[in-house]
């Protein structure tokens, strides 16, 4: 089996596989193809990966010749019938392409779309990417924000502390509480789910509280439509704790739909100069109406950074654990001789793919309009 990596497509810095990964699949006897300048912004060089046992070579020859192709989003160069693709093609919004690419005979694994069971925990993308998207979001607004984050008394005059509203507390809003409470901030957070409440108060912060949250406990980590009631009383709860905060970061986004609107115009009105908004949930419209995905906005004195990659801006450590998981589902998909193996009777195997000979056939893709 031959397996190629692309170079991503700028401003993405990351890789689907470090040389570290790459001599794990030669070992197995799986010829590696490597595009030259693939592993360049994250710090691995066509040298590292020749030693690795990759060919480092062009896009054509990948494309031609490797059976499955791995390319984080959409490759730039059209891909042939009958190739595997595995990347992050988000398909609940990108549905046209996956039509397209259902057409062309492709079979697409959707790393997004994996099933967020104990199984895969060890492919499961979201998850190790948002762990540094909330480290990397508190980082962000910590350089924007002109006050410091901890309390500090001086001879010169007491300063006080941040005070920081994270709003979901998935993977991200926890490491975000975690990075947050180190430089010294004070730190609410909001989540529609109650079972969070004990994580985040064990991480040092005040769990703000909704009654009468829908229950998201299955949602794999996103948020779910809520009852007009209770975005009442969520708005209240989130404007009176906007009121008294510096930097907000935000993280709810719902498959296939637009990201909810949580921090409204009047809000963001009530906040000081100087406040720092990071919106994580950019990508699908982001969590106020002013975000704007990969573009820092300054309104009324508040600064909203729409950032939904956070992870790129970390190339090797985000491009190491997004290795590790492509690996694992690699050898999911392979026999220890290192033979294509897909076994559609894997619940891992079918709730990743989207399309396969020649139609769209995740059961969520194939319902979504697009």
């Amino acid at each position: 089996m031959t397996v190629g990596i692309l170079k991503e497509a700028s401003p993405e810095s990351r890789v689907s596989l470090l040389p570290e990964a790459v001599t794990q699949l030669t070992k197995k006897g799986i010829t590696v193809l490597v595009e030259s300048g693939a592993g360049v912004k994250a710090s691995a060089t066509d040298t590292d990966y020749e030693k690795a046992g990759a060919k480092v070579t062009n896009a054509s020859e990948i494309i031609s010749s490797a059976e499955v192709i791995l390319s984080i989003h959409q490759p730039s160069l059209p891909i042939p019938g009958s190739k595997i693709l595995i990347g992050v093609y988000q398909p609940l919004y990108n549905h046209s392409l996956m039509q397209q690419w259902a057409q062309q005979g492709l079979t697409v694994f959707s790393m997004d779309m994996l099933p967020r069971t104990t199984r895969a925990q060890s492919m499961d993308i979201l998850s190790s990417q948002a762990n540094i998207a909330g480290y990397k979001a508190v980082l962000l607004a910590a350089n924007l924000y002109p006050r410091y984050f901890p309390m500090f008394m001086t001879a010169a005059g007491s300063i006080a502390p941040a005070k920081i509203l994270i709003l979901g507390a998935g993977v991200a809003g926890l490491q975000a509480i975690a990075t947050a409470r180190r430089l010294g901030a004070v730190v609410e957070v909001f989540d529609t789910r109650p079972a969070v409440k004990e994580e985040v108060m064990s991480l040092g912060a005040k769990f703000v509280e909704v009654e009468g949250a829908a229950d998201a406990s299955k949602a794999g980590g996103y948020a779910v439509e809520q009852t007009e009631e209770y975005k009442q009383k969520q708005q209240q709860k989130i404007s009176d704790s906007i009121a008294k905060a510096d930097i907000v970061i935000t993280t709810a986004q719902i498959p296939g739909r637009k990201a909810p609107i949580l921090i409204t115009e009047e809000m963001i009105g009530r906040m000081r100069n100087g406040s720092v908004i990071i919106d994580i949930a950019a990508a699908t419209g982001g969590n106020t109406p002013y975000t704007k995905n990969n573009e820092t906005v300054v309104h009324n004195g508040v600064t909203i950074v729409g950032n939904s990659n956070l992870p790129a801006t970390m190339p090797f450590d985000s491009s190491k654990l997004y290795g590790k998981n492509i690996l694992n589902f690699l050898q999911l998909i392979t026999t220890k001789e290192g033979q294509l193996n897909l076994n559609w009777e894997d619940d891992l195997v079918k709730g990743s793919c989207i399309t396969h000979n020649g139609e769209v056939v995740h059961e969520r893709v194939k319902t979504t309009t697009g």
